[in-house]
């Protein structure tokens, strides 16, 4: 992919970064509220923005930015996979 493509992915994925936060700041459910898990979809859906960003950006991927990205995925994916242990893996990306 070309620099050019990737700069143009990005600067959309901004955009889509905005709507998603602004869905998410105005949710106003709280962990234990029946809107919890919506929420934390909205959440799954910005962390996976941020991931996008991350693996496109030109030049050489910054392995911290890819770590804090997938643990980020993973512990919100957590709470609708609970029998994958996905959290618990977490662990492993910073050995």
């Amino acid at each position: 992919m070309k620099n050019e493509e990737r700069k143009k992915l990005i600067e959309t994925s901004w955009d889509l970064h905005s709507a998603i936060e602004s869905s998410y700041l105005n949710n106003p459910a709280t962990q234990g509220d029946n809107g919890w898990l919506e929420k934390q979809r909205i959440l799954l859906a910005d962390m996976a923005i941020h991931l996008l960003q991350t693996a496109i950006k030109p030049g050489d991927i910054e392995l911290e930015k890819l770590k804090n990205n997938l643990h980020s995925i993973l512990t919100i994916s957590d709470q609708f996979l609970p029998k994958a242990g996905l959290k618990k893996s977490t662990d492993q990306l910073y050995e």
